[in-house]
């Protein structure tokens, strides 16, 4: 069972193909470099001479002889429109199929600041261009067994894997495949919550050592911490293996932290199992843990080696978690604005290709700007807020996503939009979320004063991140004190 990218031209797939194959050993095979190969010329120049439909036959001829050939490691790279063909769908029944997932427009820009990009003879009206990769977007979706996006920073990329099933005992096979790292050099100990370990543990095959710590934020602490470097050096842990965090935000945070700091920084992948990690938190590299006085305060920047997403684990978790980490969903649809909005807007239910929105949205943000000094903090909204509640609460009172909903509430007042915060406001009490503090111990003040410890901060004031509008957020606004503190008591 080979790997085989698909995927619309511009999609990298060559590119991607190559940095896989060295991962897993192999020579990376490019049905468009080999027909090239065997024409003897580019494959822009074949369709100028004999046409589309004597190249598709070629292409056919090839691409089969590639799939039926293909060893376990091989990794095959795909030209865009080869899966038109019939048999070679048929073909594909055999494989590991990942569609190397791209925005119409980015591949229009890569094709035309590449050098070969004017050749190309698809790929000449914008138009014509936008339309057919609409029009093939289904056909890739059907025939996909996991979606792949290739993560950028400024320190690094890693891939993100998409596909359900890969986390059921069905999906072992399909796992081991998809792995971002060698196995045979690189030994995996697995960092996870009890609860996650009943769940999936064993399922994840040669595993060199477990360690699972209590479920909830009261592990995400320094001790917890030591305790799990700890079991790492006892259990023969080196800095040739590597880190794997399994579980929600708790457990990819500490896990994170402690791969970040272990020998000086080994490798995590980050595999996602609540709805608040799959969509937010396993992604950009942030990873940390609580003090008692302040949320996230103790941690470094370290991108993952991978993530490999399984929507069909949320399916495991109880309503009320389910619903907390649709907050997440809701922020960012809020900062990302358009299609996403519209869809959270009108009530839809979280879905594969939302999860895949949410990850395009993060991945772009923090392509731009990793380590928080501009743009990547307006993924902050409502969390200046919320994190101030978790913690004058004592971390107990309120699930995360709970407290950022309340968070988004004082936000969008403190922007002025009075009917975008009852909208926001309905959204929540249709999911069962708290939209008011009336019950809990706390005041005002309280939660005011937390917020002075907002890891934001680095002066006299802190940076709170607004909206303009949906998909329109700003961040490093200064609100007056009094506003944050009526913006507060309105929640009460």
């Amino acid at each position: 069972m080979a790997f085989v990218l698909i995927g619309f031209m511009g999609a990298g797939k060559s590119t991607v193909a190559a940095r896989l194959a060295e991962q897993r050993g192999a020579s990376p095979l490019d049905s468009d470099a080999l027909l090239a190969e065997r024409f003897g010329h580019s494959v822009a120049r074949e369709f100028e001479l004999h046409g589309e439909e004597s190249f598709r036959a070629d292409e056919e001829k090839l691409v089969r002889e590639l799939l039926d050939d293909a060893s376990p490691r091989d990794v095959i790279a795909l030209g865009g429109g080869s899966v038109l063909s019939g048999r070679v769908r048929e073909a594909l029944a055999g494989h590991l199929t990942v569609l190397l997932d791209v925005d119409p427009l980015l591949a229009w820009e890569r094709i035309h600041t590449s050098e070969d990009g004017a050749e190309r003879p698809l790929a000449r009206d914008r138009e014509a261009f936008l339309a057919l990769h609409s029009e093939r977007s289904a056909l890739y979706e059907e025939l996909a067994d996991a979606v792949l996006v290739w993560a950028s920073s400024a320190s690094g990329e890693y891939p993100v894997l998409i596909g359900r099933g890969l986390l059921r005992a069905a999906g072992a096979a399909t796992l081991e495949q998809l792995w971002p790292l060698d196995r045979s050099v690189s030994r995996p100990f697995l960092v996870t919550d009890e609860t996650v370990a009943a769940l999936y543990a064993e399922r994840l095959r040669e595993m060199s050592g477990v360690i699972a710590i209590a479920p909830g934020e009261d592990s995400k602490t320094l001790a917890s911490a030591e305790r799990v470097w700890r079991e790492l050096l006892a259990a023969g842990m080196t800095r040739a293996d590597h880190v794997v965090a399994l579980g929600g935000g708790v457990v990819g945070d500490l896990a994170g932290f402690c791969a970040a700091a272990y020998q000086r920084g080994v490798p995590v992948v980050q595999i996602p199992t609540t709805l608040v990690a799959q969509v937010d938190s396993a992604y950009g590299g942030k990873t940390g843990v609580d003090l008692p006085e302040a949320k996230n305060y103790v941690g470094v920047y370290h991108q993952p080696a991978g993530v490999l997403v399984d929507p069909d684990a949320l399916a495991t978790l109880p309503a009320a978690e389910l619903a907390a980490g649709w907050v997440e969903v809701l922020k960012t649809a809020l900062i990302a604005g358009g299609p996403l909005w519209e869809e959270v807007a009108g009530g839809g239910e979280v879905d594969e290709d939302t999860i895949l929105a949410c990850v395009r949205t993060k991945l772009e943000i923090v392509a731009a700007d990793e380590r928080d000094a501009g743009r990547r903090q307006v993924l902050n909204l409502g969390h200046t807020v919320g994190h101030a509640i978790e913690a004058a609460t004592g971390y107990a009172r309120y699930r995360h996503g709970e407290a950022v909903g309340l968070g988004l509430l004082a936000a969008l007042r403190l922007s002025g939009l009075d009917d975008l915060r009852a909208q926001v406001l309905e959204l929540l009490l249709a999911r069962g979320l708290p939209v008011t503090l009336a019950d809990a111990p706390v005041s005002v003040e309280e939660i005011v004063g937390a917020t002075a410890h907002d890891k934001k901060r680095v002066g006299a004031h802190v940076p709170f991140v607004l909206l303009d509008a949906p998909g329109a957020a700003i961040a490093g606004r200064e609100v007056p004190d009094a506003d944050l503190r009526s913006a507060v008591a309105e929640l009460f």
